[in-house]
């Protein structure tokens, strides 16, 4: 018994040896042996291989390069967002409360864009026109998320004195809008006008435009004039407003931690910090995207909370002086943004996809990453 026991276990190890065998490490690479639209600012090693297959790309995820932070810092919140969706799906008859109505929308964005971003993390090197598609689709789920954030404000956050006001009226549409006008900019700030500037000279277009500091420029206005425009009302409540109508709860110090912690991501963002102080020294570990992620997921977080508490607090006065929560306001926006934004995207991809060079590109990323 005892040695067909020990028999057993030696089986065992063989096939877990078998099973970690298949598992390869995958080579990375330093910025000098990857194309130029891979490189990241200040970032010198621990580049994956541009054409890695899919499957190559999940399995990156358990090694250490410079995107497996990236890719978990949003990609385990997403389960955490989508817990509380489902908690309030399940729990407080949100079908039939069209109080809670903007709340979904909210979380549902909240899921959606920590898991897009993940995904683009994810599988951006797989080659470099999958690379610009995975961030439009990015761009578009970050898009979202300000849309659900300007429904939630609306129907909940709004200071007393603006309840009902003509700014209150056209709060939603023009948040609507700005949602598309930040897809179309932050896909534009990619590759410019598809079809027009990029098509058959789409690997001369690989580099951003030739110009990489007026892409970020353009990236970081196409998501920064819609997150300033959602929260004037909140800067009004907080900073500016005096007297009666202001407010005044205990979901203001939420408010105001989460909005230090979103003008913190944007400086993250912006600025590319620590790496650029010490570049190589943050490759793998504590770069500032990955800095961007923890503090975009912790903000979001406390911007829920602040959300939840007003929604509890101002309940009863709201459904007395606030303008109806409707399908249109609500859900029905969030799905003609998603519609027209799905729309953008694919109008920016199609020259990515059905271009003539992608043979040309293939051999020159194969060859660069041999030396």
């Amino acid at each position: 018994m005892f040695s067909l026991s020990l028999l057993s276990q030696a089986l065992r190890a063989v096939h877990l040896g078998n099973m970690l065998s298949l598992i390869k490490l995958q080579r990375v690479f330093t910025v000098h042996q990857v194309p130029k639209a891979f490189h990241e600012d200040s970032i010198i090693s621990g580049y994956r291989h541009p054409r890695s297959s899919a499957t190559d790309c999940v399995l990156s995820l358990f090694q250490l390069t410079n995107e497996t932070l990236n890719v978990w810092t949003h990609f385990l919140p997403t389960w955490y967002f989508l817990w509380k969706l489902m908690t309030v799906l399940l729990m407080e008859d949100a079908w039939y409360d069209a109080y809670t109505w903007p709340l979904l929308v909210f979380l549902f964005s909240c899921c959606v864009y920590p898991l897009a971003s993940s995904c683009a993390h994810t599988f951006s090197t797989m080659s470099t026109r999958a690379r610009h598609i995975c961030y439009f689709f990015d761009y578009g789920a970050l898009s979202l998320y300000s849309l659900g954030s300007a429904i939630s404000y609306s129907a909940y956050v709004f200071p007393d004195a603006w309840v009902n006001s003509t700014f209150h009226a056209y709060y939603i549409p023009a948040a609507v809008l700005n949602t598309i006008l930040s897809t179309s900019m932050a896909c534009y700030s990619r590759l410019g006008i598809p079809f027009l500037q990029y098509k058959l000279d789409i690997d001369e277009r690989f580099s951003e435009s030739q110009s990489q500091r007026l892409s970020k420029v353009l990236r970081i206005l196409a998501f920064a004039y819609p997150y300033l425009f959602d929260n004037i009302p909140l800067f009004y409540r907080l900073f500016l407003c005096v007297g009666e109508g202001c407010t005044d709860n205990e979901a203001n110090s939420i408010h105001v931690t989460h909005t230090l912690l979103a003008f913190l991501t944007a400086f993250l963002f912006a600025t590319h910090l620590p790496e650029r102080l010490a570049p190589g020294c943050f490759d793998y570990i504590g770069h500032s995207h990955q800095l961007f992620h923890v503090c975009a997921i912790i903000g979001t977080h406390f911007q829920m909370k602040a959300i939840e508490a007003d929604m509890v607090l101002r309940q009863s006065q709201l459904l007395v002086t606030a303008p109806p929560i409707t399908f249109n306001n609500t859900v029905g926006s969030a799905l003609v943004c998603v519609c027209i934004s799905l729309g953008i995207i694919c109008l920016y991809s199609l020259p990515l996809l059905y271009g003539s060079s992608e043979t040309h590109t293939t051999r020159t990323e194969g060859k660069k990453c041999k030396h």
